[in-house]
């Protein structure tokens, strides 16, 4: 049995893109299966319901839609829908700001201009510098699928060093699901994992013509259940900020605040940093690992191994 999700079953053995329509298609039926209809002010009929959540008709009626149109477009026909039945449409479900922006790109997908194939994104020689010049504070550079394109030595400190992977394994993705340290690493990893799903998501709603994206949730749903499960939800979510604790090997618990920076040169690569609480036990310890650099999570992890085996 194939246990890859319909919307990218065949595409990692053929290179080809995920399928756009049924992408479209499950998103509307997934955010359609969880609102009730007590949610949107309609009747519960209760046992007589049949399906979860709204049925079609309904929602349409909330959209002003005729229910041929809106099945039309949950089949994975948006072809001709226009930007306003679309506004209506997300305003039915109730969909966030990042959801809106999803539906919009899988339904009037932009046309975007063939490049040369790259194993990797580029990261300007000035960013490097930047990442470079930031002392004390863990600095990375994400690109497309989450790739890890360039970091400063406190990154690697917090993270470990990505030097040491090769490039393609350089993924927050394959990091969070395939490698066990880094679900150690992550206090609240169950949080960390469905946030990379959902980055995903946004990025597959861009780029579904992207054959090394598919290739990736492919890979993904075939050797992780929990990615599988995630995947299945099309939850969807931009790179924002907030607070992340970590269990660092060498120095303990962490709680670090993290910002966002989307750049502006058209690269859609994103610049994130992480910093502590000015005189917090987690700025004292980003201070002891600032002194061991990259070799700090080799020190913690050997520290672990040695106590272990005492």
């Amino acid at each position: 049995m194939d246990d890859k999700p319909e919307s990218m079953r065949g595409a990692a053995d053929t290179g080809a893109g995920l399928d756009r329509r049924a992408e479209l298609s499950e998103f509307l039926r997934t955010r359609r299966a969880r609102l009730k209809p007590e949610d949107v002010g309609l009747p519960d009929y209760g046992r007589h319901r049949r399906v979860p959540g709204l049925r079609r008709e309904e929602l349409a009626q909330l959209a002003g839609v005729s229910v041929a149109y809106y099945t039309r477009l949950e089949q994975g026909n948006g072809r001709n829908v226009s930007a306003e039945v679309l506004d209506a449409i997300a305003r039915a479900l109730r969909l966030s700001d990042a959801e809106h922006s999803h539906l919009t790109h899988l339904a009037k997908p932009k046309q975007h201009k063939k490049k040369p194939a790259a194993r990797t994104e580029q990261v300007r020689p000035a960013l490097r510098q930047l990442l470079d010049s930031i002392a004390g504070v863990p600095a990375y550079i994400s690109g497309r699928r989450s790739d890890i394109l360039a970091w400063n030595r406190m990154a690697a400190a917090v993270f470990g060093d990505w030097s040491e992977l090769p490039a393609q394994e350089r993924n927050w993705a394959r990091l969070v699901f395939l490698k066990p340290e880094y679900r150690d690493l992550f206090v609240e990893w169950d949080q960390k994992a469905s946030d990379m799903v959902a980055f995903l998501r946004m990025d597959a709603g861009c780029h579904s013509d992207d054959p090394r994206l598919s290739a990736l949730v492919g890979e993904l749903s075939l050797k992780s259940e929990e990615f599988r499960r995630l995947w299945a939800n099309h939850d969807v979510k931009e790179k924002s900020y907030g607070v992340k604790r970590l269990r660092h090997p060498l120095v303990g618990e962490l709680a670090l605040n993290f910002e966002s920076f989307r750049l502006s040169d058209g690269t859609e690569q994103v610049l994130i940093t992480y910093h502590a609480e000015p005189g917090s036990a987690s700025a004292e310890a980003l201070r002891l690992l600032a002194s061991w650099g990259a070799d700090a999570t080799k020190a913690g992890a050997a520290g672990a191994a040695g106590a272990t085996g005492a």
